[in-house]
């Protein structure tokens, strides 16, 4: 157990220095993951057993990357382009799929199914590598470009499996034309259903009550899970269901959202590392010779013929993405993780397969991750797609837009301090600015000679507060009994160490003072300083 425990983490300090060799060799780190397995597991043949262990570690490694890849989207970023980016994401996966499959019986020979099985678990893209290019190089795209990659990539897997397990029930005998249908329906219908309901019950707790630190990880990881296994045993989707529960709860506010948001971030990169580590391992180097070519083959057409015939079929019917922006969005295709897991089911179905489905995956994944991935920048550039203007991390949810300013708004009461003062007579503390100023409807940009009146609306920006988890703030509804409603904030009854900061009355929120009114339905925001 010890000697486990110690190559682990030899393993892990190994992979961390390759990143770092990687980076400053411009080799994809994901490359040289495969390349240490390959090495640590050299071997000519793998007992099943072991295989069946290294595809469980990888579904669940799959789960935490599909509900990432949905956590860790912007939603307001993604939206303008949702409905392209879903269209890709099933229809796309399934025109791929249908394409590489003819290819592989008409051009390689290979029986319909096992053509069509090729396809299905090939078809989708890898959303961590295309997540890891558009950050690591600060890639911002022209036309919404990243945002629809991102969303694409990150929700195409779910109607791959669909695809391959369907399959793979064909040439198991096991599915009728009514199987099928129910199939699809089943994992499309319960998958999204299951997800949306686990995903509204988790958002219900999140905002009824106030995990402690640690849980509300604790608590978001069992979502994840449940999210996967509940819907998958009743025949859905579970990596759908998986995906949009990511998507509604990192666009959900709640406390901590943006920490859990950072730490999926670095599971999801530990995951990837460990789905592309057991690719190396349980790898048949000793039959790459024997699948070279075909993989190679079946590479260039996805790459060059599969990939473009399905992204200009769902985009160009748009008539507002240009050739080149097709182009670049044809050639980001990476195949990666899912593909893996994917592959690996094939080796565990028992089911008799002519063609090495797995080993072909693997050289695919070697050369996409290598080739492809190492051009991405070029590709963009070559396409004319880069645009210094946009931002590339606006499309993930922990993407601050004012990370370090913070905005605020008061209206000058007559007779304050600041009525009929020019601005550069106020006497503000560092680091506060006067923006601007509203005044009969009209925006006024605030200069030093610019006098306050009141009822001026203005505008201030300070430097933001760093430690923002310090300010303990809670929710106090006030009840429907509440000694307090009809009564002044000033004779509130209240610990000496709290201060209300905000009340919300319906959709209203209100900075009060101490003669503000409390209202029957008021939910009091309570700023709770440490014990004197």
């Amino acid at each position: 157990m010890n000697t486990l425990l110690v190559v682990g983490a030899l393993i892990i300090f190994t992979c961390i220095f390759l990143n770092k060799v990687s980076s400053r060799l411009g080799i994809p780190v994901l490359l040289l993951f495969i390349l240490l397995g390959v090495l640590l597991g050299w071997h000519d043949e793998v007992p099943l057993e072991v295989t069946k262990f290294s595809g469980d570690i990888c579904t669940i490694a799959l789960i935490f990357i599909m509900f990432y890849g949905g956590f860790g989207t912007n939603w307001k970023s993604a939206k303008p382009v949702a409905l392209e980016s879903g269209l890709l994401a099933t229809i796309g996966v399934a025109l791929t799929a249908g394409l590489v499959g003819v290819f592989c019986h008409f051009a390689l020979g290979w029986g319909w199914v096992e053509g069509m099985i090729m396809g299905s678990v090939i078809s989708s893209t890898d959303a961590a590598s295309v997540f890891s290019i558009l950050r690591t190089r600060k890639m911002g795209l022209k036309n919404n470009t990243a945002p629809m990659l991102e969303i694409e990539s990150g929700s195409n897997d779910p109607c791959s499996y669909m695809l391959t397990a369907v399959m793979l029930s064909v040439l198991g005998g096991t599915a009728s034309g009514g199987h099928v249908v129910w199939m699809i329906f089943s994992q499309l219908g319960f998958g999204a259903l299951g997800g949306i309901l686990i995903a509204q019950g988790a958002a219900f707790i999140l905002k009824k009550f106030t995990l402690p630190k640690g849980f509300d990880l604790m608590f978001i990881v069992a979502v994840s899970v449940l999210g996967y296994a509940l819907p998958s045993l009743i025949g859905g989707n579970g990596y759908l269901s998986v995906y949009i529960i990511g998507i509604i709860l990192g666009n959900y506010e709640f406390k901590g959202r943006k920490g859990l948001v950072i730490f999926f971030d670095g599971v999801t990169t530990f995951m990837q590392i460990l789905i592309f580590f057991i690719l190396g391992y349980i790898a048949h180097p000793t039959n790459l010779p024997n699948v070279i070519l075909p993989a190679i083959i079946i590479f260039l057409f996805i790459t060059l013929i599969a990939r473009p015939v399905a992204v200009s079929s769902i985009l160009a019917p748009f008539r507002k993405y240009p050739a080149k922006q097709l182009g670049l969005v044809s050639f980001v295709g990476l195949r990666g993780v899912a593909s893996i897991v994917f592959a690996i089911m094939t080796l565990t179905s028992g089911l008799p397969l002519e063609h090495e489905i797995f080993d072909i995956v693997f050289c695919i994944v070697l050369i996409s991750i290598a080739l492809q991935g190492s051009l991405i920048p070029w590709a963009a550039k070559a396409f004319k797609m880069n645009d210094q203007n946009a931002d590339v991390m606006r499309t993930f949810s922990d993407f601050n837009e004012h990370s370090e300013l913070s905005f605020g708004k008061v209206r000058i009461p007559a007779g304050g301090v600041w009525d009929n003062q020019m601005v550069k007579d106020l006497i503000l503390p560092e680091n506060i600015k006067l923006l601007m100023l509203f005044r009969d409807g009209k925006k006024i940009i605030t200069k030093g000679n610019t006098q306050l009146l009141a009822g001026d609306e203005v505008i201030f920006c300070s430097k933001a507060y760093e430690n923002a988890t310090d300010a303990d703030i809670r929710e106090h509804p006030i009840s429907m009994n509440s000694v307090g409603i009809g009564k002044k904030i000033k004779d509130y009854p209240k610990k000496d160490n709290s201060y209300i900061v905000m009340v919300r009355r319906g959709d209203e929120q209100i900075i009060p003072d101490g003669d503000t009114v409390l209202q029957r339905g008021d939910v009091l925001y309570l700023l709770n300083a440490d014990d004197s």
